[in-house]
């Protein structure tokens, strides 16, 4: 039997899902977002080269006409030192994107400029870069010029914004009045997208400092405790994701966040991590990522056409939201054995997120359920190469390995065992790895 953990849900599922109503809004642009390269400048100063891409980011959460795609999905594109338009076009081809925005700084007659790019995807015709006018930052004047950024791409990608909208904007895009704050933010961003434990150590302390600097600083408790669940601190987390709401609960990311950890409670929360979920949701309505959430809540207590509606949503606002796609791949064949649709569903979310551990794990699964040992084999090993201690694909290995290649089986088994023995989590699962150990060793001298 497999380790993932499965939706059990009762009654009918629609095969499909519903498409956006003749008429309705065009769908999002996605986008990613890369930091701008600041090479021209002073050691000091380069920080700022990332600081424009975080502000950015908060500035279009605020916009329902784009998506971000997690900067993580480039992790296999290495870290370049700075992202010219060739790096830019990479970058759109590896996160499935329409538009990516860059730029560049430099200093003229001692001020700063930033010079703001874009690369637009245009169909088979390729790529279309595009730039955008100069923008000059005084001395002192740094994130007040910058806030207008996000609604001054959205215009020059031609998508309306209402006089609202860039309020909105431009407000989330000045998430602070202090700039060593802020640097501090940017740095402990730019630490935690690398990935690691040590890496993720440092971007608490960073963090943390931009929170002793400016102790309003919302976005800054929310990332502080974003990093700190990474770390599996989740006390700690919660506790950063509660300030966040206390400090501002017009603020929805924190209430998602919140919603997760109810989500992967021992408790089982599901009932509170709808009500989180919901929150979120009235606050942002095309919050993509809580629509997710809350399907996956609502899949949880067996709502089903709760679930379907709410992952719905989240395509009309997200159309390349891997998570929806894996959390479709689990229904199809946890409860209807729709193997086809499972395996679509899975390969979908591979395809727009190949870094996604759950997704290759689930596609593994249903290709071992279905006696396609070679194709879950290799998913699993995929896996392995992602994530070298992944303890449920070593333990799925192994169970394959013994329907095809016992004495490989007898190393997997070892090799879990030996990984997963340090870790109380696993401790029953060991216990089950050695009763099989056991049993291949003696099946093997005979």
């Amino acid at each position: 039997m497999t380790r993932l953990a499965v939706l059990v849900l009762a009654g009918l599922l629609p095969l499909g899902v519903a498409l956006p109503a003749r008429g309705a809004p065009k769908p999002p642009r996605a986008v990613v977002i890369l930091p701008f390269d600041a090479a021209a400048l002073e050691r000091e100063e380069q920080w700022i080269g990332e600081g424009i891409a975080q502000l950015l980011s908060l500035g279009l959460a605020q916009h329902p006409g784009f998506v971000q795609i997690p900067r993580s999905r480039l992790r296999s594109l290495g870290a370049p030192g700075a992202w010219g338009d060739a790096g830019a076009l990479q970058a759109l081809r590896s996160a499935h994107a329409h538009v990516a925005l860059y730029g560049r700084l430099e200093r003229r007659d001692g001020q700063l400029i930033v010079l703001p790019r874009a690369l637009e995807m245009k169909g088979g015709s390729g790529a279309e870069p595009l730039s955008i006018e100069p923008l000059p930052a005084p001395e002192g004047e740094l994130l007040e010029r910058l806030a207008g950024l996000p609604a001054t791409y959205a215009r020059a990608l031609r998508v309306a914004v209402t006089d609202a909208e860039a309020g909105r904007m431009e407000r989330a895009a000045h998430p602070t009045r202090s700039q060593r704050a802020f640097e501090l933010y940017a740095r402990g961003q730019s630490v935690s997208l690398r990935g690691g434990q040590q890496e993720n150590e440092a971007a608490v302390d960073l963090l943390a400092r931009a929170i002793e600097a400016d102790a309003q600083f919302v976005v800054a408790h929310y990332a502080l405790g974003v990093v700190h669940q990474t770390l599996g601190n989740r006390w700690k987390a919660a506790a950063q994701f509660r300030a966040s709401t206390q400090l501002d609960a017009a603020y929805p990311e924190p209430f998602k966040a919140l919603g997760d950890q109810f989500m992967s409670a021992p408790r089982r929360l599901f009932d509170q991590a709808v009500e989180a979920y919901s929150k979120a949701i009235e606050l942002r309505p095309f919050y993509a990522e809580a629509h997710v959430g809350l399907g996956d809540a609502k899949a949880a207590k067996g709502d089903v056409d709760g679930a379907v509606a709410a992952y719905q949503k989240a395509l009309v606002y997200n159309p390349v939201n891997p998570r929806v796609h894996l959390s479709l791949g689990k229904i199809y064949y946890a409860e209807k054995g729709l193997y086809y649709e499972s395996v679509n569903a899975y390969k979908r979310a591979i395809e727009l997120d190949a870094n996604s551990l759950e997704a290759r794990m689930g596609l593994g699964e249903v290709y071992e359920d279905k006696g396609l040992y070679k194709e879950a084999i290799g998913e699993y090993a995929k896996v392995l190469e992602l994530d070298a201690r992944h303890t449920g694909a070593m333990y799925n290995l192994a169970l394959v390995f013994e329907k095809v290649d016992p004495k490989e089986a007898i190393a997997r088994w070892e090799r879990y065992i030996q990984v997963a023995s340090q870790l109380p989590a696993e401790k029953d699962w060991v216990d089950v790895a050695r009763q099989h150990l056991r049993k291949l060793k003696s099946q093997v001298k005979e």
